[in-house]
């Protein structure tokens, strides 16, 4: 069963993660990178909102489960494509031809709450759910473009604070920092949001392409010249 479900709702795209606390893995990444592919093969599509179907997550981060397994079993090659892949995932929102607005309908840590960063806009539940950066508590360290991506969604302040302390922000405080365009009651509620949001977008692909590549490309130079060392040599832990 797909874990990623794409469908369209007029000219919006709706990308749901569809896997419980959908934690990410090679089949994760696969799935998002085909829904991308699908918006972006569909011209009529002019914004994509990311959602869950699971009622209290919206994405746990990386498949700790899987990732283990596979060291265990000395999958370098397969653990090295992943990050790739992902890595590709982040370069491919940070660079879509139109916005990529997250309807934040449950937890978001560690690597789910990079692919909420990478997004354009966000919209979160306030009454639950949590945004949280556990890494300095399970010893990994940030890839260096992870660090940028970040702090072209979060504020430096609150940043720090959190990748430093790994403390959990709820939508309120988020709000208040802008991290997210609104902190919504519930589920349905965030979703609708975001969808009322995505609708307003009427912006040329080429325009709005050439935007994000100029806005971010720092970024994407970082992925190539430093991740992707630490990537080869499996850098990953301390």
């Amino acid at each position: 069963m797909p874990v990623i479900q794409y469908e369209t709702q007029g000219a919006i795209a709706v990308i749901t993660l569809d896997n419980s606390e959908n934690r990410q893995n090679p089949d994760f990444a696969a799935g998002l990178l085909d829904a991308l592919d699908q918006a972006e093969d569909n011209s009529a599509v002019k914004a994509v909102v990311i959602t869950s179907s699971d009622e209290k997550n919206w994405s746990q981060g990386i498949d700790l489960a899987w990732l283990m397994q596979a060291r265990q079993d000395q999958k370098t090659d397969e653990i090295k494509r992943f990050m790739l892949d992902m890595n590709t995932v982040f370069a491919r929102l940070l660079t879509a031809p139109f916005p990529i607005i997250a309807a934040i309908t449950g937890h978001a840590f560690g690597n789910g709450a990079m692919l909420a960063s990478c997004c354009d806009f966000r919209f979160m539940r306030s009454d639950r759910g949590y945004l949280c950066f556990p890494e300095v508590d399970i010893n990994i360290p940030f890839l260096p473009s992870m660090i940028a991506y970040n702090r072209k969604a979060i504020p430096e302040p609150l940043l720090n604070d959190m990748m430093l302390s790994g403390r959990r922000v709820a939508a309120s405080e988020l709000e208040q920092y802008r991290v997210v365009t609104a902190a919504l009651p519930d589920a349905q509620a965030t979703f609708d949001a975001a969808m009322e949001y995505a609708g307003q977008f009427k912006k040329g692909r080429k325009i709005f392409q050439a935007q994000k590549r100029r806005m971010h490309g720092h970024i994407l130079s970082i992925m190539d010249t430093k991740d992707k060392p630490l990537f080869e040599n499996l850098e990953l832990t301390v």
